[in-house]
């Protein structure tokens, strides 16, 4: 996916209002700064920002469009990757969940730069944040399967769903956790590299328990 192409998507896909385009184009802006004082993405991916982030990011929401309009969870979020990007494109309650110092204080600058007053960030260990019923759960480059629900479990219930991106071993990754989890999966391809692909899941719970919590 080009650029011109990535652009094409996401006014295709989304209402980009001027307003919204502002403020994607903000965040891009921030995210180029802030590289020169943390490594917020990889410098290789500069070049191919918009197809291989902004996109990357917003494909998630095309998962979760008919799941109410409760609270995202974004688990390690970093730079802001998905969770900046479904913040500035759905007007959904977003929390951010990052440990790293550097990182929230560049979250913190984005949402109050670009105006994401739905956007909050939680600054700590993803098991050490309370626990709720989140709507939607996403991670990008977070953890293993099998580490990421254990340590998120407790933000879900029955009625979650869980977006994440897992490269080219999606699958790989899928049929290892199913000894330990259950659920149901499907496993979508991304629209940014045909050979990755985005798990979709809902109802996961550790093998053996039963899904009554909702």
């Amino acid at each position: 996916m080009t650029e011109d192409e990535a652009r094409a998507w996401l006014d295709s896909n989304f209402d980009v209002s001027r307003e919204t385009a502002a403020k994607l184009e903000r965040y891009v802006d921030l995210l180029l700064k802030g590289m020169a004082e943390q490594n917020l993405i990889s410098a290789s991916t500069v070049p191919h920002l918009w197809a291989r982030h902004i996109v990357d990011s917003a494909q998630l929401l095309t998962h979760a469009r008919n799941d109410g309009d409760g609270a995202w969870i974004d688990l390690g979020s970093g730079a802001g990757l998905p969770g900046i990007v479904v913040a500035c494109l759905s007007n959904r309650p977003i929390l951010m969940i990052e440990s790293r110092r550097k990182r929230i204080d560049f979250l913190q600058h984005v949402i109050d730069d670009v105006g994401l007053g739905h956007a909050k960030i939680f600054g700590g260990r993803v098991e050490n944040a309370p626990p709720c019923n989140a709507a939607i759960v996403s991670a990008r480059a977070y953890a293993p399967l099998p580490q990421l629900w254990a340590s998120a479990l407790h933000l879900s219930n029955a009625k979650t769903v869980w977006v994440l991106p897992k490269g080219r071993n999606a699958q790989n990754e899928l049929e290892a956790a199913r000894p330990a989890w259950q659920g149901v999966f499907h496993v979508e391809p991304s629209v940014t590299d045909p050979e990755s692909s985005i798990i979709v899941a809902r109802g996961v719970v550790p093998q053996g328990r039963k899904k009554g919590r909702s």
